[in-house]
């Protein structure tokens, strides 16, 4: 089986592009490859001018590559302030042994880490929820939370693995507020998102890009997408797309 089949992305600076399929298209396959838990078999993977095709995970992180993911991957008997702590961890200098001793350098250094978790818990009305174990949080919570931990890192690329599967529809707007807040805010910041939720895709999404069977049927801006036949095949079937409508 083939998972992706001549896919050739291009992401923005400060692009919010939304990546669209049904399921088994090549999409969480995409991501694989962007952050390096697959390597493709032909082709690279460029990031900044970059060939980072072979770099570890790790190593992409380092250089400014963020990623939710569809399934939560959080530390469920930490804290929620510990688990945004632990995404400062490439960004911090100092070693172990002074770590320990927590002083001088050492202590002005977690300190300003401190502050800027701080700030990501502010932004994603996390206050409440600071110091509870992150088991503890309604699941909608603990999706804010990885999109936290990955903001934590202060990513150049964030990765959005279907940020509002499984949400109300409260909670759905509250998220989608998030990422516009976050193209305002971090201009330079390019997001690309993973989403099964059309409504939301072609409200906030600068560009769309649409695969099946691991080959890219369409990108462009939502409206067009929305009315694109081949979409409107991949979704409803060919009997309803000849009938007239979208996906809007």
């Amino acid at each position: 089986m083939t998972a992706l089949a001549g896919v050739d992305v291009l992401a923005r600076r400060g692009e919010l592009l939304a990546i669209i399929g049904p399921n088994g298209a090549g999409k969480s396959s995409l991501f694989n490859c962007i952050n390096g838990v697959y390597h493709p078999q032909k082709g690279q993977v460029r990031f900044a001018g970059e060939d980072i095709t072979g770099l570890p995970p790790h190593a992409r992180a380092s250089r400014g590559i963020a990623r939710t993911f569809q399934n939560l991957a959080l530390f469920n008997e930490l804290s929620v302030l510990d688990n945004l702590m632990a995404a400062r961890s490439h960004l911090m200098r100092r070693g172990a042994v002074s770590g320990m001793l927590w002083w001088g350098s050492t202590a002005r250094e977690e300190l300003a880490h401190r502050e800027a978790v701080e700030k990501i818990i502010e932004f994603l009305d996390l206050e409440d929820a600071r110091h509870s174990r992150v088991a503890q949080l309604p699941y909608g919570w603990r999706k804010r939370v990885e999109i936290g931990r990955a903001l934590c890192m202060e990513p150049k690329l964030l990765l959005l693995d279907e940020p509002v599967a499984g949400m109300n529809q409260e909670e759905t707007e509250d998220v989608a507020r998030y990422l516009l807040d976050l193209k305002e805010s971090r201009p330079h910041l390019t997001q690309i998102l993973v989403e099964h939720n059309l409504g939301v895709v072609m409200d906030i999404a600068d560009r769309v890009m649409v695969l099946d069977f691991g080959r890219i049927i369409a990108d462009g801006k939502p409206e067009e997408v929305a009315q694109d036949p081949q979409v409107m095949a991949a979704y409803v079937g060919e009997q309803r797309s000849k009938q007239g409508g979208s996906l809007a």
